[in-house]
């Protein structure tokens, strides 16, 4: 019996981010579908999640550098004696290394590029200079790149104007968020004393406390709301701001109702049991958060950002979407829905195509790895089943 193909994954950790857990949520649906990978390891930092990936058929490759602008010997010797099948690169660092790799090795090997992140969003704020480094060379190094998954369709769009490829190279492949363990971990208790009782309301946020959240302006909008509810307001997530947010809360007079308890090491249980979450960011690339929320059928209010809620939200239809920074508008929302929550199914149904099956599929059939259909007559035997 012949070996299965291997499929070379290239990511950077610096942390337990998003594309990070995107990543380990897809290598396991990739093996389940017998595929074998091997995943091309920059680790900037301790990533503890690396050990929970399952299944056989996976080697991880330390590439032994912390950046990855040092990683080219190291990906070009891997290249040149491995000859993988196909190569995967997430984020655009990775992607340019890739290319460079690809090239010094003479190992034609086909080449994937995946881009979580709204670039333009990002980077608007930056110095010019600082723009046009990150920006300019991707009309150089992207046309060498085989095709490029974006994960949502602003992402692609503007991926399509950064690069100037044509829209047939840049394809929408759905975040694989949901998975069997978010609906484990999401059944966990609790052990915060806001959850001991469901007296009051509790809206949620999650994520980095940085500027890209704009979690100020969820601060803001919640004092207004809480002058009209009695409900709370916690905030998952640690990061460079939390002095100015605490500051914020006790300018307020907030301090008995908004928590900032900092990282949690299982935020599904928590979200699971709020009942509200809302979105406040200024730019997202697809917010897996937002997504696990109404996988969990809790009602959601987000921003109008780029990119990715208003797909989520179909415009609207599935929780209230405001302008970014509109601190009475995010306010009327939260209300709004606390007042007329959606409902748990109509939420799930929105989120069906985010699953890892059906995002390892498609990036394997993009990859030209996509296995075999069961011969006429044989029926193939359900994941999981005995």
């Amino acid at each position: 019996m012949s070996a299965p193909p291997r499929l070379a994954v290239l990511v950077s950790f610096s942390g337990s981010g998003g594309v990070e857990r995107m990543i380990l949520n897809l290598l396991p649906a990739f093996l389940r579908e017998g595929i074998g990978v091997d995943l091309l390891a920059i680790i900037r930092k301790p990533t503890p999640d690396l050990v929970r990936i399952e299944g056989s058929g996976l080697r991880l490759f330390d590439l032994g550098v912390t950046h990855t602008s040092l990683a080219l010997p190291a990906l070009v010797h891997y290249l040149k004696t491995e000859r993988p099948a196909a190569l995967l690169a997430a984020k655009d660092r990775a992607i340019r290394l890739a290319v460079l790799a690809r090239r010094l090795s003479g190992v034609a090997v086909p080449l994937v590029g995946r881009l979580g992140t709204n670039l333009s969003a990002a980077l608007r704020h930056k110095p010019v200079p600082l723009r046009w480094l990150r920006t300019l060379p991707m009309r150089w190094f992207y046309p060498q790149v085989d095709r490029v998954i974006a994960v949502s369709a602003g992402v692609a769009d503007d991926t399509r104007r950064l690069t100037g490829l044509p829209a047939a190279r840049v394809e929408v492949v759905r975040n694989p968020v949901i998975t069997p363990e978010l609906y484990r971990k999401s059944q966990a208790p609790v052990d915060h004393p806001w959850f001991l009782r469901a007296d009051r309301p509790i809206i949620l946020g999650a994520g980095r406390l940085t500027q890209q959240k704009d979690f100020t302006t969820l601060i803001r909008a919640f004092a207004q709301v809480r002058a009209r509810r009695d409900c709370r307001l916690m905030i998952l997530g640690e990061g460079q701001l939390r002095g100015r947010l605490e500051r914020l809360v006790a300018e307020l007079n907030l301090r008995e109702a908004v928590a900032l308890p900092g990282h949690v090491a299982n935020p599904f249980a928590y979200l699971a049991k709020a009942t509200q979450f809302v979105l406040s960011s200024r730019w997202e690339g697809s917010c897996n958060v937002l997504t696990e929320a109404m996988a969990l059928g809790i009602p959601v209010v987000a921003t109008d950002c780029p990119s990715g809620s208003a797909e989520l939200l179909g415009g609207g239809r599935y929780g209230p979407l405001v302008p970014v920074g509109d601190v009475d508008a995010l306010a009327a929302a939260m209300v709004q829905l606390l007042d007329h929550p959606t409902e748990a199914s109509q939420l799930k149904a929105a989120v069906a195509e985010y699953t890892a099956e059906r995002s390892a599929r498609r990036y394997l059939e993009i990859l030209g790895l996509a296995p075999e259909p069961a011969a006429p007559g044989r029926t193939a035997t359900p994941s999981g089943a005995p």
